[in-house]
């Protein structure tokens, strides 16, 4: 009587890691990355975006003013005496005072008012629908971070999965294994989709290539005007000092999702030197010489209030 072999199943030493150092190692940084990765994507989602602070907004006094005036300049003089007193040194594209007619401020330098939130938000970089959150100066870190572990999370699944990946194709071609295959294949694809999918996002925000500017989203598209004109780099202070200025200056915190940002977001430091002080009070005549904010002489027409509105 012959008996009747079986093929043999796939067993831990074609497949599976045989020795328990490499077995550790795999578990232990697997579970670092995946709770770094969680931990960064909950500081994300719900750490809230900062609105900026009350010496911003319009007193009820200076807005009952300003909403009784019809007469442009004479609005743009009122907005100039409010942002007198304020650090604020950027200006719009036409060389009027940041405001938004929404919420009612003077807007920080590179604040921005966001629709979804319905709010100004200091530092704005984005609105990012994969955390359902605004990307500011209170979770910019954070952000970061999110996408760099989410990266090196990927990517470690991916190499730690290939090895035994190629060995189903080559160990055994037999019809019974076809479905253990098919149940890796579609572990392995749905895994790297489902881990990758966040990591587009940092080719999004031109993280990795601009990486020594650590710039803003909006920023990248619309470059910050100052005294002098739009300059995309007139925050940018070189690479340590980014990185300082986002990580903060205890390196020993710059790898975990806690708060140590420098600043309070209202206020940020500017590569010129010689826009230390607030050119967007003391220059407007430089604005009119050069012909950007210009009233029409002799006209009985409104000029155009050079104020930015959010619509």
């Amino acid at each position: 009587m012959v008996e009747k072999v079986s093929p043999p199943l796939l067993g831990s030493r074609h497949v599976t890691v045989s020795n328990p150092v490499e077995k550790v190692a795999y578990l232990v940084v697997f579970h670092i990355l995946f709770v770094l990765f969680v931990w960064t994507y909950w500081k994300s989602v719900f750490t809230l975006p900062i609105q900026p602070g009350k010496k911003f907004h319009m007193s009820y006094a200076d807005q009952e003013r300003y909403e009784n005036e019809e007469r442009p300049e004479v609005q743009r003089q009122i907005l100039a005496e409010i942002a007198r007193k304020l650090p604020v040194y950027t200006r719009t594209g036409n060389g009027g005072i940041r405001f938004c007619d929404r919420c009612q401020l003077i807007k920080p330098d590179r604040c921005h008012h966001c629709s979804v939130c319905a709010m100004c938000v200091l530092k704005m970089d984005h609105h990012c629908p994969w955390v359902n959150n605004c990307i500011g100066f209170s979770n910019y870190k954070f952000f970061l971070l999110f996408l760099a572990y989410s990266l090196l999370y990927c990517l470690y699944i991916a190499a730690t999965v290939f090895k035994y990946f190629i060995k189903y194709w080559t160990v055994s071609h037999e019809i019974r294994f076809l479905f253990h295959l098919l149940n890796l294949v579609n572990h392995v694809v749905f895994r790297w989709l489902q881990d990758a999918q966040p990591c587009f996002r940092v080719f999004a925000i031109d993280f990795f290539f601009s990486p020594l500017k650590l710039s803003l989203f909006a920023e990248a598209f619309s470059a910050p005007v100052f005294q002098n004109g739009p300059d995309k780099n007139g925050f940018n202070l070189g690479f340590v000092k980014n990185l300082q200025q986002v990580f903060g200056e205890e390196k020993k915190l710059w790898l975990l999702p806690i708060a140590s940002s420098q600043g309070d977001g209202h206020f940020f430091p500017m590569r010129a030197l010689s826009e230390a002080r607030n050119p967007l009070l003391t220059n407007e005549e430089q604005w009119e010489e050069d012909g950007i904010d210009e009233e029409p002489q002799g006209s009985g027409e409104a000029s155009s209030l050079a104020i930015e509105r959010e619509t």
